[in-house]
């Protein structure tokens, strides 16, 4: 797993020659929604590009994560199929329906069964390098998303040199983020993480907290800023300093939100003195994404080793996968 973090700039240069080279068979049309469909490490993408795309496309963009499609699923949908094993049952089902409902579907993969229906259906099917686990492999992912809805004239917006800085960002900081990366990593150490984000940040809190479950073995919850001031907020009533905060943070963020932040941490501090703040580095969406997405990537590494686990077994969700597949 400490390999593939460390290639993760690499990752993004590949994803970047994939999608580049993709030429897409489907019709352009005036879509009415975007569907992405995909869970775990191959979904997660889907949530940073809603996030992303939320002021930027002219028609709803919806993460589903079930086996089940909304019902507005239709002719005017594009249906994305995430699915890095092509095997992901819950994602072949959805894709079935969209086919069945004659949406437009467009299938990210590295084969199986997925791979498999959309050979023969005559799909769009952007392949990705096989042989890695899903989660490793979000720069491949979320890039194409990024393909599809600008290869579908959804998204007019130049992310390719977002990409390619974010790229050169990663290399020259490289040393610096795995550093500040141990830091946070020792901070987290024998506690239970609660992240904060703001609501444009939220797919990313969602993948940090996925990998400290999957990579460090930890129990941790996320949630985000101002929703969390509705609700959350409240449950902060017994001092326990194994509980650790990490604040997610932008200096471009709205400013009613930041003084939101600031007041949520005076009220917080009175319960626990573990609180982090985490500052966003780069000019785009997505220098800051991929920065925070490389930190919190090393430190769920850095703590799987300080915790004695192998980052990348999940030897449950292994045995979750067999006994559904005896039913």
């Amino acid at each position: 797993m400490k390999e593939l973090v460390q290639n993760f700039p690499t990752q993004l240069h590949e994803a970047m020659l994939i999608g580049q080279s993709y030429r897409f068979t489907a019709s352009k049309k005036d879509f009415a929604n975007v569907v992405l469909t995909g869970l775990g490490g191959s979904g997660i993408g889907g949530s940073i590009v809603q996030n992303f795309v939320s002021d930027k496309l002219s028609v709803p963009f919806i993460v589903n994560k079930d086996y089940f499609l909304p019902a507005f699923v239709g002719k005017g949908s594009l249906v994305i199929v995430s699915s890095y094993s092509g095997n992901t049952e819950e994602t072949l089902q959805a894709m079935q329906q969209a086919l069945k409902a004659k949406a437009t579907v467009i299938c990210i993969t590295s084969g199986g069964k997925i791979a498999e229906l959309a050979k023969k259906k005559k799909l769009d099917c952007i392949m990705l390098p096989a042989g890695m686990p899903p989660r490793a492999c979000l720069g491949y992912s979320m890039t194409q998303v990024l393909f599809v809805l600008q290869g579908m004239g959804l998204l007019d917006y130049n992310f390719k040199k977002d990409l390619n800085a974010s790229i050169k960002m990663l290399k020259t900081n490289g040393k610096s983020i795995q550093r500040k990366a141990a830091a946070l990593a020792k901070k987290l150490y024998g506690t239970t993480p609660i992240i904060y984000s703001t609501a444009e940040y939220e797919g990313m809190a969602i993948r940090f907290r996925q990998q400290i479950n999957e990579n460090s073995k930890m129990l941790c919850w996320h949630h985000a800023v101002p929703e969390m001031n509705h609700n959350e907020l409240v449950g902060w009533r017994d001092k326990d300093n194994s509980k650790a905060v990490i604040f997610l943070r932008d200096e471009q963020t709205y400013e009613r939100t930041q003084y939101r932040i600031e007041i949520n941490k005076k009220i917080i501090r009175k319960y626990t003195k573990n609180i982090t703040e985490v500052y966003a580095e780069g000019k785009s969406y997505w220098e800051k994404i991929f920065y925070f997405v490389h930190l919190t990537d090393w430190v769920s590494v850095y703590l799987a080793d300080m915790r004695g686990h192998n980052a990348t077994e999940v030897k449950v969700i292994d045995f979750l996968k067999g006994e559904l597949g005896k039913h």
